[in-house]
């Protein structure tokens, strides 16, 4: 859904020492998203499942929000960073996600 060379772009990787790493941020960027959203991802060439339900094919805002949070992930690989002044990371992934969220009423 998400290729690795796309996501090494964006990451200005160009070696392959760390392409284990990049699709483990991948994978768990597009869980995130199915978890946050409620919805079950379908790639672009797949079938929609009958009935729909909560899937949801991947879109530009989908891949995009997963690229900024694997970004993050990427370059900031501890949750606490030690020596620098405590800021939080925007979170434009939310602002890209939020209207794809599934509720259940």
């Amino acid at each position: 859904m998400l290729e690795l060379p796309i996501v090494k772009a964006h990451l200005r990787v160009d070696h392959d020492g760390e392409d284990e790493l990049i699709q483990g941020y991948t994978d768990a960027a597009l869980c995130a998203f199915e978890t946050w959203t409620n919805r079950k991802l379908i790639g672009a060439d797949d079938a929609l499942p009958d009935p729909v339900g909560n899937a949801l094919v991947i879109s530009k805002s989908i891949r995009q929000g997963a690229l900024l949070l694997i970004g993050t992930w990427y370059n900031s690989r501890e949750s606490v960073v030690v020596g620098v002044s405590a800021i939080e990371l925007p979170m434009a992934t939310n602002a890209l996600w939020q209207t794809h969220r599934w509720v259940n009423i």
